[in-house]
């Protein structure tokens, strides 16, 4: 029985089938490296060179500008000592620094208080003032809270909807108002900000039992890079028995390096 040439041909095929790959991979060219180069180059430098920039750019101009201002302001003295003031770089940073450092320590004794509160008594009483200055006040004293009211954890949550899990920051425990019409939630609930993606800055607050939370051991640094960047930085993570598992092969690395060493000793020796 003669074969076809289609049958021929479909044999023929199915033999190079097997010596082939179905799909053959794209050789990398030269521009591809270059491109890849190029953005392993951005993302080294751009960190470092704003980084960089804005140091620059906040010691030639803000520091800069209150150091000539303090300097501006100091009384008149002996022209020697004017001469050496003058001479030291950045004294009246260090001038303007220790300025508020007492400040600070008589805004926290009893007569401080109560100045500071008769201060504010009058600067309530003015309609355009009192609105700037609860605005700034309240934007300092929230970016300069204590670290008892920074985030405590890192925890997965059921959000928005049962099966879908959203990464959440633990606040702290439900307290006041909220705590108390919450009673038959339970007693253990607590407070917790859900970043919106890709920017942390915004999100929800919720408050939910504790039981319902699964809590992350990521810090927080790393857990906010992870929502910044949609997911795509993630940091690393092994389980127990992956650790053991990487000392146990850092272990035989080791003893291998020292049994290499002694005999290359060894045979020195026996050499000499």
């Amino acid at each position: 029985m003669t074969e076809t040439p289609n049958e021929d041909q479909h044999k023929n095929s199915a033999r190079a089938g097997i010596d082939t790959p179905l799909i053959k991979p794209q050789k990398s060219s030269l521009i591809s490296g270059l491109r890849s180069s190029f953005l392993a180059g951005v993302v080294v430098a751009a960190p470092i060179g704003i980084t960089v920039a804005i140091i620059y750019w906040f010691v030639t101009g803000p520091m800069q500008r209150l150091d000539k201002f303090v300097r501006s302001v100091l009384p008149a003295g002996d022209s020697h000592i004017e001469t050496i003031v003058q001479a030291i770089p950045g004294l009246g940073v260090l001038l303007a620094v220790l300025a508020i450092v007492l400040l600070g320590a008589f805004a926290k004794n009893f007569f401080g208080r109560a100045l500071i509160r008769a201060g504010e008594n009058l600067v309530e009483s003015m309609p355009v003032v009192r609105t700037l200055y609860r605005f700034f006040k309240n934007v300092f004293e929230t970016a300069l809270q204590q670290s008892a009211r920074s985030f405590k954890e890192v925890a997965l949550i059921e959000y928005p909807r049962p099966g879908s899990w959203a990464i959440a920051f633990v606040v702290g425990d439900t307290k006041g108002e909220v705590k108390y019409l919450l009673e038959d939630q339970g007693d253990d609930l607590v407070s917790l900000f859900v970043p919106t993606v890709p920017n942390p800055t915004s999100g929800f607050l919720l408050f939910i039992p504790r039981d319902e939370i699964r809590p992350l051991k990521m810090p927080i640094e790393e857990a906010a890079k992870m929502v910044f960047s949609l997911g795509l930085v993630v940091p690393d993570y092994s389980t127990g028995e992956e650790a053991v598992a990487k000392l146990e092969e850092l272990a035989d690395e080791a003893a291998k390096e020292k049994r290499s060493l002694l005999s290359k000793l060894t045979g020195k020796r026996q050499a000499s």
